[in-house]
């Protein structure tokens, strides 16, 4: 019976879940092939966790379905989904990663402010000036 690993990642408003299992190395992104996206920003920044991983990344198809956010803010769920997945079932790769970058397992949850009523912005207000 194949184990199934469901992972999940959080970048601002962005939410991606992937789902790892035994297979030849695809990675589906929203059910399209990562490795013929066509925003080569994308593709390079969701594939770094699999170049870090070499040949140990050809074991395992991972399935990510991704909402909300920007497309950058997308392509850091994206990443640090496939991290998290590839050092569960793989558990030398942990050491790996966080020699690399911590953000690949460690979600970024910081979130811009929402504006303020009657200003101009989140925080700063309007400066007065009596004379």
């Amino acid at each position: 019976m194949k184990k199934n690993v469901v992972i999940i990642a959080k970048r601002k408003t962005v939410i991606a879940r992937g789902v790892i299992t035994d297979g030849d190395g695809k990675v589906f992104v929203n059910k399209k092939s990562l490795f013929t996206f066509p925003d080569k920003l994308f593709r390079l920044i969701a594939e770094e966790p699999i170049r870090i991983a070499q040949d140990v990344a050809g074991k395992y198809d991972i399935t990510i379905t991704v909402t909300g956010g920007g497309s950058m803010a997308r392509a850091h769920a994206v990443r640090s989904v496939i991290a998290k997945s590839l050092s569960k079932k793989e558990k030398s790769l942990k050491k790996r990663y966080l020699e690399y970058d911590r953000s690949l397992l460690v979600d970024d949850k910081r979130q811009t402010e929402a504006q303020k009523p009657y200003r101009s912005a989140a925080r700063a207000l309007k400066q007065t000036s009596y004379r």
